[in-house]
């Protein structure tokens, strides 16, 4: 199985909520994790050409990637539960999923605050990162 790698601002507390969210919908462990801020981050955004503007979310699954609204849809198609039901919200046209998308991320850090520290993972998750 060929892991998808998810790159999010390590910064931001509501990416890192969204990230354990991941981790506990995921038991199939189709995901990895890299903070867009570590070097395996700024690495894998030079070896894929993501535009240095994405700042928030990019989902790298081969040799693509996916950013903004598309990356956080297709991530839902591996989750457990109703999760991936919310692909359907992938017809709606690219521009206008990713106003609300950049309308949530330019305000995640006022609505969600930064975090200062690392969550530090448990023995389970540490190889969910790398």
């Amino acid at each position: 199985m060929d892991k998808k790698i998810i790159l999010f601002d390590g910064i931001c507390t509501f990416c890192n909520r969204s990230v354990q969210f991941i981790i506990h919908h995921d038991p199939h462990e189709h995901f990895q994790f890299a903070s867009l801020q570590s070097d395996i981050g700024q690495s894998l955004l030079k070896k894929y050409s993501v535009p240095l503007s994405e700042d928030s979310l990019v989902l790298i699954n081969q040799n693509s990637y996916d950013t903004q609204s598309t990356a956080a849809l297709k991530i839902t198609r591996y989750l457990n539960g109703l999760l991936p039901l919310l692909y359907v919200f992938i017809i709606i046209p690219r521009p206008i999923r990713n106003l609300v998308y950049r309308y949530i991320a330019n305000n995640r850090y006022k609505w969600f605050g930064k975090q200062t520290a690392c969550e530090i993972p448990t023995t389970k998750e540490k190889n969910r990162f790398l």
